[in-house]
């Protein structure tokens, strides 16, 4: 099982987002490569206390079962779960600015992400969460989006 606490697995995250280009389109939605930088910096920031979370709804099955399902099991995420508009980087998110920048500054905060103990603030959906539990949802977050194009 893959997680931003394994080295190997950071640094293929780490790999995959240097690969990323400005002119990368989406498999699925209608986040630009600038746009996903972003929304990655700012989904890692949610959990070290350094940006408010989206408010989410709850799921339809029970939140212990839904957390282990997205969480465990070995299936990658499907495309099609609609950002939060405090997470869309054209509504409430950050808003790219520059390519380069965005990127680096995303490369900066994922480290910090992966090198935190906590605490950590609440998952929107998940609520209270572990530090193993916030490794592994960053490496599926993260892997989420690099998929997204082609990365």
């Amino acid at each position: 099982m893959k997680t931003l606490s394994s080295a190997r697995d950071l640094a293929e995250i780490r790999t995959r987002i240097a690969q990323v280009a400005a002119s990368d389109a989406p498999r699925w939605g209608s986040m630009s490569a600038a746009g996903m930088l972003c929304h990655l910096r700012d989904a890692l920031s949610c959990p070290l206390g350094e940006r408010v979370p989206a408010a989410v709804k709850p799921p339809s099955i029970p939140l212990p079962l839904y957390k282990w399902l997205a969480l465990r099991l070995p299936v990658k995420w499907p495309p099609g779960v609609p950002t939060p508009p405090e997470m869309d980087q054209r509504i409430g998110g950050t808003q790219p600015v520059d390519f380069e920048q965005d990127r680096a500054a995303l490369l900066v905060k994922l480290d910090q992400f992966a090198c935190s103990a906590g605490p950590w603030a609440p998952h929107p959906m998940f609520l209270a969460m572990t530090s193993a539990d916030w490794m592994r949802w960053g490496y599926l977050h993260c892997d989420h989006h690099l998929r997204q194009f082609g990365r």
